[in-house]
């Protein structure tokens, strides 16, 4: 009787479970039995491993073949355990010393012909088996990059099932012909996922920092939405603009990425493993280390936009732009549950997914951005009477945000039609891009400097409480936002949020804390009311 134990990791969301995997030989009748709740694509990984073994050039056992995976109680799917089967079965064969297997993590699957293909979720995967203890581990070559971002791990990237076996049972490793110059890997088809990408909106290519193509001087005129999107970026508030078509509100979304502060490494290391588990890693990027930017369309379901889906759940948009920019165009057009369903990711950061395979916990920790037009021909407006729509039109499409949704976003700004001055005149233009990341870094710096010691990165996180306890402002700044409070201009939620947002005025107009002005301003970028105050923030100094 031949006995070997290997190990492997099964994912749930991004958290991973180290898997031991066991192969027992007996004599009888030549069988190849698969237990410890496997899957369909995990079943079919016995037809997969005896033909790469065979084609490998290794002698599959003429004996009752049981391979377990324990423990047995986790729901296990995928084609990653493939490497694992196939070196437990052959060290239970003696093809390799079985003594050398069970301190390796193996994650891979294994094509006919025995090449090792890569699978999603190689960073989480490897993050498991770290935090468990291990300290080796065999993944696919061309995902050895990936891998190598967990510290303390030894990763030996494998290009065939031949080259497992030559390193276990060390001897000569055999080359592998390497795919024709400019022709593309069919080994990277593993990282991606079918019917996601940049047309999707779900990317995870982020702005590249600083990006010249999407500089934020392009905007014309609109200084109370750059105001606005200054002021989200640099403390992580949400945002609501709202105008007619034509007036730059995609423009500024998309411009908001590239003034975020890069990620740092532990930032980096959630992010990526998000996009690892859904698919989306770039080719030749394992790390994301800018924030992340996502605009799904407004067709988008509630599985698509939060995550769900059949089986284990798979991140949604939400989750696609942890640590980034949720962008959600033409908003009122979402359905009203499929936006009432961000409430508590909005809140909590993260998103608890309940399916009968299991209860799935991803991050969303995201800058959320919500552009709409004033009403459905676009043209509403206080001072100008362009409008066709019948008033009851006007007030059933501004009725598609609720309430609730509404009170969870810090800004609200009103982006106005561009004169054709503006468009064709030479006057000055506003900051660029590299100039406003600037402002947005040191104010980010002053924040979190004043945070150090807590569990908070930024103005948007810290609770109300805290920050009227621990973090005073100047007397006799709150006063006009309590008299709001008062008059149920705002709610309680509501004023939390203004003194976030004036703390983040004061980090970036340099004051150790908010006065006055800062609280006007913010109570302005709120409710749109205005409260005397320019919204430059240079005036403000």
């Amino acid at each position: 009787m031949g006995f070997a134990r290997t190990c492997s990791v099964a994912l749930v969301g991004v958290e991973g479970v180290v898997v031991e995997v066991q192969a027992d030989l007996e004599p009888g009748v030549a069988a190849f039995t698969l237990v410890g709740l496997p899957d369909k694509s995990l079943t079919e990984s016995r037809d997969r491993v005896r033909a790469a073994v065979v084609n490998s050039g290794a002698e599959w056992p003429q004996k009752k073949l049981t391979v377990g995976l324990s423990p047995a109680s986790v729901p296990k799917s995928g084609s990653g355990f493939d490497l694992a089967v196939a070196a437990a079965v052959l060290g239970a064969a003696e093809r390799i010393d079985p003594r050398v297997l069970p301190d390796i993590v193996m994650i891979g699957e294994l094509g006919l012909d025995g090449r090792v293909r890569p699978v999603r979720g190689i960073l989480p995967a490897v993050l498991a088996a770290a935090e468990a203890g291990y300290e080796q581990v065999v993944v696919p070559e061309c995902a050895a990059a990936e891998a190598s971002l967990v510290p303390g791990v030894s990763v030996l990237g494998v290009r065939s099932l031949r080259q497992l076996i030559a390193v276990l049972a060390d001897e000569p490793v055999p080359e592998e012909e390497q795919d024709q110059p400019g022709r593309p890997d069919p080994l990277l088809a593993g990282l991606r996922m079918p019917g996601t990408g940049a047309a999707t909106g779900m990317h995870s290519t982020g702005a590249a920092q600083h990006d010249q193509g999407h500089d934020l001087a392009d905007v014309v005129g609109q200084e109370s939405a750059r105001t606005a999107v200054e002021v989200a970026a640099a403390g992580g508030h949400h945002l609501f603009l709202e105008g007619p078509p034509g007036a730059g509100k995609t423009m500024l979304a998309e411009r908001l990425p590239a003034i975020l502060p890069r990620l740092t490494r532990p930032e980096s290391l959630e992010v990526t493993a998000v996009h690892s588990v859904a698919g989306l890693l770039p080719p030749g990027k394992p790390l994301i280390d800018v924030a992340p930017y996502c605009a799904p369309h407004h067709s988008a379901t509630m599985q698509a936009l939060v995550g769900g889906g059949p089986g284990i759940a798979r991140p949604g948009a939400v989750s696609l732009a942890h640590r980034g920019v949720l962008f959600l165009d033409e908003t009122p057009e979402f359905g009203s549950h499929v936006l009432d369903a961000l409430r508590q990711p909005l809140e909590a950061g993260h998103v608890v997914i309940a399916r009968s395979a299991g209860v799935v916990r991803f991050p969303a920790r995201f800058l959320m951005v919500l552009a709409a037009n004033p009403c459905p021909c676009g043209r509403f407006s206080q001072r100008e009477d362009l409008c066709e729509c019948p008033p009851s039109a006007v007030r059933r499409y501004q009725a598609r945000l609720s309430g609730p949704l509404l009170d969870r976003v810090d800004l609200r700004v009103e982006v106005d039609r561009v004169t054709r001055g503006q468009l064709t005149g030479g006057g000055a233009r506003g900051d660029a891009t590299a100039t406003v990341a600037d402002r947005v870094a040191a104010a980010r710096a002053r924040a979190t400097a004043r945070l150090t010691g807590t569990p908070w990165r930024s103005n948007s996180e810290v609770p109300g409480r805290e920050l009227r306890s621990r973090w005073h402002a100047a007397p006799g700044a709150l006063d006009e936002a309590e008299r709001s409070l008062e008059r149920g201009v705002l709610t309680a939620r509501g004023l939390d949020r203004v003194l976030r947002v004036a703390w983040t005025v004061a980090d970036l107009v340099g004051r150790d804390r908010p006065d006055a002005r800062d609280v006007a301003l913010a109570l302005q970028l709120r409710t749109g009311v205005p409260r005397g105050v320019p919204m430059a923030l240079g005036a403000l100094t």
